[in-house]
């Protein structure tokens, strides 16, 4: 009797630690499989994210923005380009493109060109600094509009039109920032002027604009990321 009790006993024991290492291996698996899907999630976002700022995207993905996007205070990154700060940027560029670093210096200086050194940002608010002098207009969303450009790729432009503020004050202004969604922006292209028409024509100056927070080195650093 007391040799079947021990028999029992035994067999529920190798049992149970089948049982359990049954169990371990399935969490195991299901722990690979949740990472994997993650990882999966992660990398289709990032490379959706990717294709987004080169100028590939659907039109069903491209959705209306705030103001409050761009909310903050503003730099040009202009004379960083004029004063030499750029210039690994620049010496980056021709490395992995098909230009010379002067010439993408010289196509940046077409691009970054403008005597606006900062713009500040606040509700819907805007106001454009020449050096001491400042104009400022209230501003409300005037929509969206998708340009194609000669490479094939495609840009969005997000429109604020003036209700009321100086003369001066530009009409319109136009984001650009490689971005079709609400999200915060870290820097951008902008266009401004009082013919919105017109200034979707504009491919060549783009004033760029980073956080007024953020040194000369930083700027470099971010622009080396991208």
């Amino acid at each position: 009797m007391q040799m079947a009790i021990t028999k029992y006993l035994g067999a529920m024991a190798v049992g149970s630690m089948l049982l359990f290492a049954v169990q371990a291996q399935a969490n195991e698996s299901a722990d690979k499989s949740s990472a994997h899907d993650h990882s999966h999630e992660h990398d289709h976002a990032h490379d959706t994210d990717k294709s987004v700022y080169k100028g590939y995207f659907e039109d069903s993905q491209v959705e209306d923005r705030p103001l409050s996007d761009w909310e903050g205070d503003w730099q040009s990154v202009y004379p960083y380009l004029m004063d030499g700060t750029l210039d690994p940027v620049m010496a980056d560029k021709a490395a992995h493109g098909d230009k010379t670093a002067e010439e993408y210096h010289a196509y940046y200086a077409t691009g970054y060109k403008t005597d606006t050194d900062r713009i500040v940002i606040e509700g819907d608010s805007a106001t454009f600094y020449e050096g001491d002098a400042s104009v400022q207009g209230t501003y409300a969303y005037d929509g969206y509009e998708i340009l194609t450009y000669e490479k094939g790729n495609r840009g969005v432009r997000f429109i604020f039109q003036k209700t009321e503020g100086d003369n001066e004050a530009p009409d319109f202004f136009q984001f650009s920032d490689h971005r079709i969604a609400p999200e915060k922006s870290d820097h951008y292209h902008l266009y401004w002027g009082d013919d919105r028409a017109a200034l979707l024509e504009e491919v060549t100056n783009w004033p760029t604009y980073y956080p007024s927070s953020l040194s000369k080195e930083q700027i470099v650093e971010e622009m080396l990321a991208h």
